[in-house]
């Protein structure tokens, strides 16, 4: 592939900033290009070279380890906008902040210390978790299992939704230990035996490399392996709510794509029926009136997602202060309850949304040419990651009988 070549626009030569004018200048270059690379399925090899440039991954590292030192706010902040401009680049990066938050933000020893150079350089960290023969997903031990080796390890095994392993320099494969453990082992993607496979097919979120990722007898180092720990990893209680709040964010940014899309639909629009209450579109107060309403259900999702952040914000400032284990946890299940509601409602008002976009330009506006059906096939994927009922069944017993939610996978 030939270099990436930046836009003068785009100067990164700075300091990491999420509020930076390059930094939205960034997500006006990915989103000028979005719809014709999904259109087409163009992997987005070059949004994500520019994303290295930029630094994005780097975004929660401390700034004296050369990140921006940016809240969780921040980051839902930033994702937000990242998603409006293309939904599966945001979703691709989704693994990457989650590995940084468990393995390199706060490093343990040596070897998270280099994992978070290559954040700060610029590397991505992709997935390799789900095993599609296991009968409980998020739950069970896995069949990619640590064989010993000398010093260290060989794995074989096959995972699927590696999402964004395809476009990683680093992946994380979840494993099993010869004693039946649990364990993260964390190595690139360059090692020999590991296998890209671009063969994910599913009817939205198109880019995202979500497909198979083959591990053929890969020689693994003993200090590329993460036990789960109850403060470790997967192991601490509620570290999957970043990932789940991730997914609710993408859809939300999809949401205000959704907005965007429908004002210049409407804009655009030249004719109307004749039963029309207007005799100019823009003028029509039916359309007003739904052009409102995806605004109003972008407005609601944006706030939500950021008073979840706000709570993760809290109980991070709690863990890293020291305090008590029993305050952490409550601050955390109140962010992890902030996630599953957010995700119960944000699902609904976005698929509405993209519904609601073909209202807003008729027939027209369902030419495959203009692509808008993608918002409604990426956000419909986006949902179906995690079952809506499942989560809102759970947050129903808590509010009957105060039983807590799960304090892993997917909550």
């Amino acid at each position: 592939m030939n270099e990436i070549v930046t836009p003068p626009a785009l100067d990164f030569t700075g300091p990491l900033d999420p509020a930076s004018p390059a930094l939205e200048a960034l997500f006006g270059v990915i989103g000028e290009g979005a719809a014709h690379r999904e259109f087409e399925r163009i992997l987005p090899h070059e949004p994500l070279a520019l994303i290295r440039k930029a630094k994005l991954g780097a975004l929660r590292l401390p700034v004296e380890a050369g990140g921006a030192g940016a809240s969780f706010r921040d980051l839902f902040s930033v994702t937000l906008r990242l998603a409006a401009a293309d939904a599966n680049v945001a979703h691709i990066l989704r693994n990457h902040f989650t590995f940084v938050e468990r393995y390199a933000r706060i490093p343990k020893d040596e070897t998270q210390k280099r994992w978070r150079r290559e954040v700060a350089a610029g590397a991505i960290v992709g997935l390799a978790n789900t095993e599609t023969n296991a009968k409980v997903v998020g739950g069970g031990i896995f069949t990619t299992v640590l064989q010993p080796d000398g010093d260290g390890y060989r794995i074989s095994g096959q995972k699927y939704y590696s999402t964004g392993t395809l476009f990683s320099d680093l992946v994380l494969v979840r494993v099993a230990t010869p004693e039946g453990k649990l364990a993260s082992v964390i190595l690139p993607v360059a090692r020999a035996g590991i296998q890209l496979v671009d063969d994910w097919d599913g009817i939205g979120q198109r880019l995202t490399g979500s497909g198979t990722t083959v591990f053929d007898n890969v020689r693994v180092e003993p200090d590329e392996v993460v036990r789960d720990g109850e403060t470790v990893g997967y192991g601490t209680a509620y570290s999957s709510t970043l990932p789940q709040l991730y997914l609710t964010t993408v859809n939300a940014g999809i949401l205000r794509a959704v907005l965007a899309d429908a004002k210049a639909v409407l804009k655009r629009r030249t004719h109307t029926f004749f039963f029309a209450p207007a005799e100019v579109p823009t003028e029509d107060p039916l359309l007003q009136q739904t052009i409102g309403e995806i605004a109003s259900n972008a407005f609601a999702a944006e706030t939500l997602v950021l008073a979840t952040a706000d709570a993760l914000d809290v109980a991070d400032r709690l863990r890293t202060s020291g305090a008590p284990t029993e305050a952490v946890t409550e601050a955390a299940h109140e962010a992890a309850l902030r996630a599953a509601r957010s995700k119960v409602v944000i699902d609904d008002l976005v698929l509405r949304s993209a519904s609601q976009l073909f209202d807003v330009g008729g027939a027209s506006a369902a030419h495959r040419a203009l692509n808008l059906d993608r918002h409604w096939r990426n956000a419909r994927t986006l949902a179906s990651h995690n079952p809506r009922a499942y989560k809102a069944r759970l947050l129903g017993r808590f509010e009957v009988d105060g039983t807590p939610l799960p304090a892993s996978s997917f909550f």
